[in-house]
């Protein structure tokens, strides 16, 4: 992909993630549709489209899809909920998503996955990319599964995946968790930017933090995408290590906090 102005869709521009892309992608030169899922949208620039709809269905997916380069896909459930919820919203649309691409020949789909993939490694544990799925609840379940389904529609299909196994995506730190965690602003956009642009990456997994000194996840090595986190949790660690990110005492011992906790029913040594 070398062309300097891409069609992008984005879906999910309604949460938190989806509102800042919709203000910095255009400011990136990108022609974008942004789809709001149960929302209605105005349109924030002359060059940005907008739709809502369900994304299980397929003619809401054509309508999304049709003459777009890249779908970066941040649609679907983001926390921790029954499995058959979970299901309809993060793998049946994601499908519906993939299938879309196919039939448009969109050339790459950027997805929304997460740390919780991951999130019963030990904290201590520092982990590379190519790491074994730990998931922590049926949230990152789904996200293990969606790596998968973008996995097989590279090498069955020909469309590029960038997985983004988005970490804590705040304004500023607010806990202990984060300092390992976090995803600030700036290299957010950079992240998004650099999974939409680079060259021929086929499938990639990267991880979506910033340059922690207390991280979680190894981003010390090239990635190909070639994106480099700037910014650094450590400048708050003394206004928030003291704050835990949740009060049961399992949820700092494994990667993924809070979520672990969630439904957790083995005994503790």
């Amino acid at each position: 992909m070398n062309e300097e102005t891409r069609k992008v869709a984005l879906s999910g521009a309604s949460g938190n993630i989806g509102r800042i892309l919709r203000v910095e992608l255009p400011r990136l030169g990108h022609a974008l549709r942004s789809c709001g899922g149960r929302t209605a949208l105005s349109p924030l620039h002359d060059v940005e489209d907008v739709m809502h709809g369900d994304l299980r269905k397929p003619e809401v997916v054509d309508r999304l899809l049709d003459g777009i380069d890249v779908l970066v896909h941040m649609a679907g459930t983001s926390v921790e909920r029954p499995l058959p919820e979970i299901i309809e919203n993060n793998l049946v649309a994601l499908h519906q998503v993939y299938e879309g691409a196919v039939r448009h020949g969109v050339r790459r789909v950027v997805f929304a996955s997460s740390n919780h993939a991951f999130g019963m490694h030990p904290v201590e544990t520092k982990l590379r990319s190519d790491a074994t799925y730990r998931p922590d609840g049926f949230y990152g379940l789904s996200k293990m599964w969606g790596e998968g389904m973008a996995r097989l529609y590279w090498d069955k299909h020909g469309v590029e995946s960038v997985c983004l196994r988005i970490g804590s995506a705040e304004p500023a730190p607010a806990n202990r968790r984060h300092l390992s965690t976090w995803l600030g602003p700036e290299d957010l956009i950079e992240l998004v930017r650099c999974a939409i642009e680079a060259p021929d990456v086929g499938y990639a997994e990267v991880w979506g933090i910033s340059n922690n000194t207390r991280a979680y996840w190894d981003v010390s090595q090239p990635n190909a995408i070639g994106y480099e986190p700037r910014q650094d949790a450590e400048s708050w660690a003394s206004a928030v290590e003291h704050v835990a990110a949740h009060p049961d005492p399992l949820s700092a011992r494994f990667q993924g906090g809070a979520f672990v906790v969630d439904g957790y029913s083995r005994a503790r040594g």
